[in-house]
């Protein structure tokens, strides 16, 4: 049966907001066993290793309080948990820094794989540190999981896309906080796997999330400071876990700043002159059709065969993990190589 307390656990650890999240009838939530469920599965702080802040649960609980008291029927028959009271309670003393300096803050975060909501039944996750800001104080945006990380990491995790990393050697380019390396590495089966970004200190952090997926001794994950524009030699030199020939690119959101493309472009050209086989899979929110259509003109001039692969997530409220709006469209792109070799003369 569908499991309603699964799919509120998994959109709270996920830190959806309130109003994003989906919570049972007043008629079911203020039932005494699926109170102790909650508190069981959701608030108490044995329920996850890696717990969301303290400010986002106080919010949700909150909201749970509210909902099961608009239910009662009887004050004197229906009554809300002591353990949920006792929660509220504890959450409501504690001091909290102000909100404009908390966004900046890291906070754990959990994605759970898209599966069915099977009573009982936990499915693979992904745990990350993440700064929730859309701009780090240190001006980066590799600090959180954007939408096509989560769109794309949903293709993959499908059929066809686990079809298309299982036992694949990997590169992932701006790989931000590793959420689609770790995936690949923890469940979708890849046999190597390379996590890059540009910034030194955003490849630091990808090091502290393998610790929190338990992959800090991982054999088939690196990880790797990569300037776009500038040498492959950390890509192409022999690894101490042996050489691979690389077989696949991913990359998420690498394609909303105009200024970088003509670097990222050239590192693209570079991976497919050096492994003529190789294949990228780049997924991009298209927030301005014109900055898209850059990034599609370059391609194009550089003679890569482009084709979309169809991917649809259906609504907020029927999703089951790797929880994303679909207001703004968000496209999967098969880049390749051109259908010609370079001659020596080639630029």
């Amino acid at each position: 049966m569908l499991d309603a307390l699964e799919l509120f656990r998994r959109q709270y650890l996920q830190l959806l907001p309130p109003e994003q999240t989906t919570l049972p009838s007043c008629s079911i939530i203020k039932d005494p066993a699926f109170q102790d469920g909650l508190y069981e599965k959701i608030f108490s702080t044995e329920s996850q290793k890696y717990q969301p802040p303290d400010r986002y649960k106080l919010r949700i609980l909150k909201m749970v309080i509210s909902t099961i008291e608009a239910g009662f029927d009887d004050p004197d028959e229906d009554v809300i948990s002591d353990d949920l009271m006792s929660c509220f309670t504890i959450l409501l003393t504690l001091p909290f820094t102000p909100e404009f300096i908390s966004v900046q803050q890291k906070s754990y975060v959990t994605y759970t794989l898209p599966s069915p909501l099977l009573s009982g039944m936990q499915m693979g996750s992904i745990t990350l540190a993440e700064s929730r800001s859309l701009i780090a104080s240190s001006g980066t945006t590799g600090l959180r999981t954007w939408d096509a990380a989560l769109h794309l990491g949903a293709y993959l995790a499908s059929s066809p896309g686990r079809a298309l990393v299982s036992g694949k050697n990997i590169v992932e380019l701006g790989a931000g906080t590793g959420f689609l390396s770790l995936l690949c590495a923890k469940h979708l089966g890849t046999r190597r796997m390379l996590a890059t970004d540009g910034d030194s200190r955003v490849v630091e952090d990808m090091k502290t999330s393998m610790f929190l997926n338990a992959l800090e001794e991982s054999e088939n994950l690196e990880v790797a400071t990569l300037k776009w524009g500038h040498n492959l030699n950390i890509i192409s030199r022999p690894s101490s876990k042996g050489f691979n020939q690389w077989q696949l690119v991913l990359g998420a959101d690498i394609t909303y700043d105009t200024s970088s493309m003509p670097d990222l472009l050239a590192t693209l050209r570079d991976l497919f002159r050096i492994y003529p086989e190789i294949q990228a899979i780049i997924a991009s929110t298209v927030r301005n059709e014109e900055t898209f259509k850059v990034f599609l003109d370059a391609c194009r001039t550089n003679a890569f065969l482009i084709h979309d692969i169809p991917f649809e997530v259906p609504p907020l409220r029927h999703q089951t993990g790797f929880f994303q709006p679909n207001s703004t469209p968000i496209r999967i792109l098969s880049i390749g190589p051109p259908p010609f070799r370079e001659g020596p003369f080639s630029v």
